[in-house]
């Protein structure tokens, strides 16, 4: 966990949940939000295959780069006798990510032709299209940039995929409440989608500024109450 306490780790999860969603924030992995997002059913199917994608190539891809790729993140290898100094394996770092990703979806694919084939015909090419989603990839970049311990990384990828999952189960819900509505002409299709994809992160946007994962070391809240109930106790 490094420095990160149990308050630092839920205020982690909220800030990748809704201040900072990946998608309505960073505006990552909109192909197939935008496609598959007509139905519930479907956007739902689809959310859980991106979250369990994510959560774990996520983790995977941080032990990638703290073992692998990373600077330095060869030195276990000095335990065989072997001098790691001038081997960066960094280049690979991409092409590492992307391959741990395309082995889970594939996974995932069999899986849910196997035990879900309604939703294996629903969400159709979409679902290998997963491999090349750039959220995902994204939460993988933004854990190993941030320098994310493993709990806390293991905690930001989950939480990231939970926000695009809940933005897609938000659009696709006023998806099916629309088709009962008098929309205009020119806006239907693709075009309500984006207006109400606008609306929905604009709400989101209403938490931007608070950081609630900070770690803050020369935080004096606590000095400061105990000093103001040392005077009112004088004062007394």
């Amino acid at each position: 966990m490094g420095e990160y306490s149990g308050f630092n780790l839920l205020g982690l999860a909220i800030q990748s949940i809704f201040i900072q969603n990946i998608l309505l924030f960073y505006f990552l992995g909109m192909c197939s939000y935008l496609a598959c997002s007509t139905s519930v059913k479907t956007a739902n199917g689809l959310g859980l295959a991106v979250c369990v994608v994510m959560t774990l190539s996520g983790t995977l891809n941080w032990l990638v780069h703290h073992f692998i790729t990373g600077e330095g993140a060869l030195s276990w290898l000095s335990v065989f006798g072997i001098n790691p100094t001038h081997i960066q394996l960094g280049f690979l770092e991409f092409l590492i990510f992307i391959s741990v990703i395309a082995a889970f979806v594939q996974v995932l694919e069999i899986i849910i032709e196997r035990f879900a084939p309604p939703l294996y015909r629903a969400l159709g090419m979409y679902l290998p299209l997963i491999t090349v989603n750039c959220a995902i990839l994204g939460a993988c970049l933004f854990g190993t940039v941030r320098e994310y311990p493993f709990v806390p990384n293991l905690v930001y990828v989950g939480s990231a995929a939970l926000g695009w999952w809940l933005a897609i189960i938000l659009i696709a819900t006023i998806h099916e409440k629309l088709t009962y509505s008098n929309i205009p002409k020119g806006l239907k299709g693709m075009g309500m989608t984006f207006v109400m994809t606008g609306l929905i992160a604009l709400a989101f946007m209403g938490f931007s500024g608070i950081a609630l994962d900070h770690i803050d070391h020369d935080d004096t809240t606590p000095l400061l109450v105990q000093e103001v109930g040392e005077e009112s106790i004088k004062d007394v």
